[in-house]
């Protein structure tokens, strides 16, 4: 058997890697110069535990199903990563009822270790904190992504499959049992496959618009823009600190990497095309979300970082959209997955759903 991931992010390289270790001859073909240069280069790195989502949903499952794959995987292969703990925290009384739910999902998710903490258990964690209440969750963590991509990309290559950069899908129709694609790129060609997997993060939407006879039911495209700063000095906190949930994102929360250096994102900014540009004007907002939970926030410490683009299916003033996994029970053809809406927690949920892409595909 033959199959076709387009999409070199981690989600794409995961599928690859469960497809060719499951004996599949694997052709990832991205459209970019590198690896990892959309959704996967401008995350916040986080390993989330999976408490915020409804039971039941794909983002549930496969957040903590995946969790638990990306630590063995990371540990089996030298990826850099910590479990450092974060606090999601209500910063007045009128919180606890958020912290009350998320602790409720977590439970029924069966995530690992979450639990309450009265406003003196968390200053005793993190004595910089201010807040009222809080969970901790000691499962969540921070991966360096990239060494995470070069571990599944080397596993795919050791089990015979095959990375080909600059190379976009211009079309793709079913002939004669199979999917028969064309690209273009440097040397154009046509190449039969049996499985064509759709991962192309923020180009799936126009990915499947190509595939002809099986580009139906697309779901539309809202794209969230999410700015992070960065913060000079010396940390002041060693775990993650969430908010309690905003609109479209988790809040403008504090995020660590590896070499311990603080940084806070994404907000979240509604727009019409991807564009990842910094405004430095947003950090006055930031700052005065930051000192909700961290009063002691030094003036002009905030410094523009990076900014990332998520593919989200449902936009303002709608209830938060699940992963998409549409494969032949959904669509009626053979051989293909196409994914949508793979955003936060897509980089922790990467192995599972790799998983749940390779059943599909592979009796």
């Amino acid at each position: 058997m033959e199959a076709l991931v387009v999409g070199a992010g981690v989600v794409g390289l995961a599928i690859a890697r469960a497809l060719a270790l499951r004996g599949t001859a694997v052709i990832v073909a991205e459209a970019a110069e590198a690896i990892g240069t959309g959704v996967s280069a401008r995350s916040s790195e986080v390993i989330h535990g999976g408490m915020y989502y409804p039971p039941g949903s794909l983002r549930a499952r496969h957040c903590v199903e995946g969790r638990r794959r990306l630590v063995e995987f990371c540990e089996s292969h030298g990826v850099p990563y910590r479990l450092c703990g974060k606090l999601i925290v209500a910063t007045h009384e009128a919180e606890r009822s958020a912290l009350e739910t998320i602790l409720s999902r977590g439970g029924e998710n069966r995530v690992e270790g979450l639990t309450w903490c009265e406003r003196a258990e968390a200053v005793a964690l993190e004595p910089a904190l201010s807040c009222v209440a809080a969970l901790h969750s000691p499962a969540t963590g921070i991966v360096d992504s990239h060494a995470l991509m070069l571990a599944l990309l080397g596993d795919v290559e050791d089990a015979g499959g095959v990375l080909a950069l600059n190379t976009p899908i211009e079309a793709a129709e079913r002939r004669d049992g199979r999917w028969e694609v064309r690209f273009g790129g440097a040397a154009p060609d046509v190449l039969q496959v049996d499985c064509l997997i759709n991962a192309a993060g923020l180009g799936a939407q126009a990915l499947a618009r190509q595939i002809e006879g099986a580009a139906d039911g697309i779901p539309r495209q809202v794209l969230a823009k999410g700015s992070y700063f960065g913060c000079s000095g010396r940390p002041a906190f060693t775990r993650l600190i969430y908010p309690a949930p905003v609109e479209g994102g988790l809040g403008i929360h504090l995020t660590l990497d590896l070499a311990g250096r603080m940084r806070f994102g994404p907000d979240v900014e509604w727009v019409d095309a991807p564009d990842y540009a910094v405004d430095p004007g947003r950090a006055e907002r930031f700052e005065a979300a930051i000192r909700r939970y961290w009063p002691g926030l030094p003036d002009g410490r905030l410094m523009p970082d990076y900014a990332g683009i998520r593919p989200k299916l449902s936009g303002p003033g709608e209830p938060a959209a699940d992963f998409r996994i549409d494969g032949p029970g959904e669509h009626g053809w053979p051989g293909l997955v196409q994914l949508f809406g793979i955003e936060s927690p897509g980089l922790t949920s990467a192995l599972s759903l790799a998983e749940a892409v390779a059943d599909q595909v592979i009796a």
